[in-house]
C-alpha cells in the first residue's frame, strides 16, 4: 500500500486554509498567510525561530507524521500539519 501524505495549513492555528498534497504548496500558502506583517516570516520549531526554507520544512518532516509546524510574523501565525492518508 502507498503512503499518501497530506499537508494541511491553518491560518491563525485555528481556520483551516487548506489541503495540500505538495509540501511545496503547502509552505508557499504558509508564508503568504504570514508575509502581511511588517517584520519577517519565521518557523518557530522545538524553541527556535528558524528562517522558513523549503528545504527546512522538508527536514523537520523528513520521518515524522502527525507534526506542526507554526510560521509567524508579527500580526499573522500558520501552522502547517503533516499527516497521512488513513483508511
Amino acid at each position: 500500500m502507498t503512503n499518501i501524505y497530506i499537508y494541511c495549513v491553518f491560518e491563525r492555528d485555528q481556520l483551516l486554509h487548506g489541503v495540500y498534497s505538495s509540501i511545496k504548496a503547502a509552505h508557499r500558502d504558509a508564508v503568504k498567510l504570514c508575509n502581511r506583517g511588517s517584520t519577517p516570516v519565521y518557523i518557530r520549531y522545538e524553541g527556535e525561530s528558524i528562517v522558513p526554507t523549503i528545504k527546512m520544512l522538508r527536514n523537520i518532516f523528513k520521518g515524522a507524521l502527525d507534526i506542526q509546524v507554526k510560521y509567524s510574523s508579527n500580526t499573522m501565525s500558520a501552522t502547517v500539519l503533516k499527516t497521512k492518508l488513513r483508511e
